[in-house]
């Protein structure tokens, strides 16, 4: 008699890893949401109905208006450099190392998310400004730094760092250590290890927060006003450009904000779409 059990016609595999795992969402959870995006939308779909059309043109076109958006462009591509030349160690030190005050040390770094604009441009005119603590040894050297585009690059760093060195941070801790162990264990460095494991494996998350810190950048009102003024061609942002408008021309306050958050919208899409992340902090 024939003992042997014979094969299911069917197998039961296990689940593909690369197949996302998505947890239910309780129905209720729909229209807050729909809200939020409402609540986000609607005054973006204001500000769109209050635009001029016909003028649109002439008033996004205007002399003080492109050299306020060039400048813009310039100094929030200058101090992105800079966010992730001084974010990235900063964000290796918080998230690989262990030494005493580093809390402390962390909520230093995340202080200008919270601190209010003005009082950023104020610590910074009261450090680089010519009667401030590095003041008279920039002066030294024949260098100005307050109510100057270097200013402007500072204000702008300063209120977008912490947005870089977070979303480096949580991609760092979501990656791990284990390919970097696995590296020094074949012989490489810390340097190699960090350039050739390490940057590769975090770079979605580099690439979040550097746009992150880009959008921030080109907003930025406060901190610049403070800290550099409002010089046209040296100083005045498009943000700085806008609210002078809102006094003189609501027209074109209204058209210039339109364009700034196509701007953003534009840079954020392109980079979200190329790293296939969504702007947050971790990585795939």
């Amino acid at each position: 008699m024939d003992t042997t059990t014979a094969a299911p016609d069917t197998v039961t595999t296990a689940p593909d890893a690369t197949t996302a795992v998505r947890a239910p969402v309780p129905y209720w959870i729909y229209p807050l949401a729909a809200a939020g995006a409402i609540f986000v939308l609607l005054p973006l779909a204001g500000m769109a109905a209050r635009v001029n059309w016909q003028e649109f043109p002439q008033l996004v076109t205007s002399e003080a208006s492109l050299a306020a958006l060039g400048l813009s462009l310039r100094t929030a591509t200058a101090s992105t450099a800079l966010c992730i030349v001084l974010g990235i160690p900063m964000a290796l030190v918080l998230a690989r190392s262990s030494f005493p005050g580093q809390q402390v040390l962390r909520s230093l770094v995340l202080l200008p998310l919270v601190l209010p604009p003005v009082v950023g441009g104020l610590a910074l005119l009261y450090t680089f400004g010519r009667r401030g603590l590095l003041g008279g040894t920039f002066e030294a050297l024949g260098l100005e730094i307050a109510f100057s585009t270097t200013a402007v690059v500072l204000a702008q760093t300063f209120v977008a760092l912490p947005f870089l060195v977070l979303s480096l941070e949580g991609a760092l801790r979501t990656a791990g250590t284990r390919y970097e162990a696995a590296a020094a264990t074949l012989g490489a460095g810390p340097s190699r290890v960090l350039r050739t494991v390490t940057l590769p494996l975090v770079l979605p998350g580099l690439l979040s927060g550097a746009v992150l810190s880009f959008a921030r950048c080109l907003g930025e009102f406060g901190a610049t006003l403070t800290f550099a003024g409002s010089l046209q061609g040296v100083t005045r942002t498009l943000p700085l450009e806008i609210y002078l408008q809102r006094e003189t021309d609501a027209d074109a306050a209204v058209a210039l904000s339109l364009v700034l958050v196509v701007v953003a919208v534009v840079v954020v899409t392109l980079v979200h779409r190329r790293s296939g992340l969504p702007l947050a902090t971790g990585i795939r």
